[in-house]
């Protein structure tokens, strides 16, 4: 998938491809006219990407080709071992969850999927929770307290799904339990939105003791394009509402209501996803080393802290 403003971008990459291919065919040196379009490259890449507004932004939160919980899950952690089901209901593709080791330790891991194609997206109902899939996280949450192993939740939804058939099972009970028996826990919780952190979905795996975003995600009650609708019965105005929503990480970093932010490459992280798991290894294993060192009452009571404290300016 091809934002518009990557558009000039791409076409100077394609052109420079276009001569390392002729060069290798021809057998012709373009050194200096590749190096200098790599340069232009370079520095258009810099302009457009620091410089990104808070709609592009939830653009490529929302990009086909971001990495999502699957694909961290490969590049995280070994000897992974899915879980699967509620224990009441049944499963639910659009949350993800199981035990894997992060640099040797053992980790109870849990995230909302969005597919990267249409067919993927249908599976997992774009990412949209059930409350199946919420008491799944609870239920394995509850089991890492249980085997003191940390528990990480990757966040990624447009929001929680709003059909009759999730009404009908609890929706809004599965994700107040989720609230309240996360804010309980007895292990360390950290949870990091990847992608696109929407409403009560986002919610509902947010709880923790440290929230991080991505540098490119975006985390609001509502989507830009909701918004509108709402505020002035015109959603092609969701430009100006992602303005207005302060949804993307360096604002709700200065605001409070986050603990840290990950850098990306430049391009985003659909563009080097490798590149982006690096840098949220650092950041998870430097948080974690951290919250081993709290026993689990006072972890709590860091937590309750922290959770009153939100939207308190860093």
């Amino acid at each position: 998938m091809l934002l518009d403003f990557e558009k000039p971008l791409v076409e100077l990459e394609n052109r420079i491809s276009e001569l390392k291919n002729y060069t290798g065919e021809k057998g012709i040196d373009l050194g200096v006219e590749i190096e200098s379009l790599e340069k232009r490259s370079l520095d258009l890449k810099k302009e457009i990407y620091q410089n990104l507004t808070p709609w592009q932004r939830t653009q490529l939160a929302r990009h086909v080709e971001r990495p999502n919980t699957l694909d961290y899950i490969k590049m995280l952690f070994t000897d992974w071992l899915p879980l699967s089901g509620d224990r009441l209901f049944g499963d639910d593709p659009a949350i993800v969850g199981g035990i894997g080791k992060f640099e040797g330790r053992p980790v109870t891991v849990i995230g909302q999927v969005k597919g990267h194609n249409t067919k993927e997206n249908l599976a997992r109902n774009f990412g949209m929770t059930h409350p199946e899939g919420f008491r799944k996280c609870w239920r394995l949450a509850q089991q890492a307290a249980k085997f003191h192993r940390p528990v990480l939740s990757f966040i990624d939804t447009p929001g929680a799904y709003s059909g009759i058939d999730a009404e009908e099972r609890g929706q809004a009970w599965a994700i107040a339990n989720n609230l309240y028996a996360f804010a309980r826990l007895k292990t360390p919780l950290i949870a990091v939105i990847t992608g696109e952190g929407g409403s009560g979905g986002a919610l509902a795996l947010g709880v923790g003791d440290a929230l991080l975003m991505m540098e490119n995600a975006v985390f609001s009650v509502i989507s830009p394009e909701g918004c509108a609708a709402i505020l002035w019965k015109d959603a092609s105005r969701a430009s100006q509402a992602a303005e207005a929503l302060k949804m993307t990480a360096s604002e709700l970093l200065r605001l409070g209501l986050i603990d840290g932010v990950v850098p990306e490459p430049l391009g985003g992280a659909h563009r080097d996803p490798q590149g982006a798991a690096v840098n949220l290894r650092q950041e998870l294993r430097q948080i974690l080393q951290a919250l081993q060192q709290i026993d689990p009452d006072t972890l709590v009571e860091l937590r309750w802290k922290r959770i009153r404290g939100i939207g308190e300016p860093k």
